[in-house]
């Protein structure tokens, strides 16, 4: 499946440790994160390497493309927002949200009050509760094959 990964680039970047294992379970499970930069250590420097048009239209056209939406909001960011809203409001998409409990006061409360069926909102303590969410999730789900060619899916 492909994913869009949202993570503040130029917000509070303290849960790269979280953003950086979401990354790494999603692909060890065969999935495809569009946006796999964003955990990285130079990803500020490398997103002004092109312009800020540049940056919407390969932002958007990944929005395009994933299947699923996945962002750990905890760090201020008005792009995670803006994302989230596009896919709530102009798409069918699945978004799932997560963010830290201690932070939940400075969460904006458009996300921490969402209740658009579309939209999950996971608050974690642990790495381990947002690993243990990813890999019980009925939202994220791996093709397998199954004898005879066909396809099924399972929750990773």
């Amino acid at each position: 499946m492909k994913i869009y990964f949202g993570f503040t680039v130029a917000g509070d970047r303290s849960a790269i440790d979280t953003a950086r294992r979401v990354v790494e379970l999603l692909e060890e499970h065969g999935h495809e994160v569009l946006t796999r930069h964003l955990v990285d250590a130079n990803a500020w420097e490398a997103d002004r390497l092109i312009s800020p048009q540049d940056v919407y239209r390969r932002d958007m056209a990944w929005l395009e493309q994933c299947e699923l939406f996945i962002a750990e909001v905890s760090g201020s960011s008005f792009g995670l927002g803006f994302e989230t809203g596009y896919l709530l409001g102009a798409t069918d998409k699945k978004v799932i949200l997560l963010y830290r409990r201690e932070f939940e006061q400075k969460v904006s409360l458009l996300i921490t009050g969402n209740t658009h069926a579309n939209c999950t909102l996971v608050p974690y303590g642990t790495l381990g509760e947002v690993e243990e969410f990813l890999t019980t999730s009925t939202v994220v789900r791996v093709p397998t094959s199954v004898p005879g060619g066909a396809e099924t899916t399972h929750s990773i």
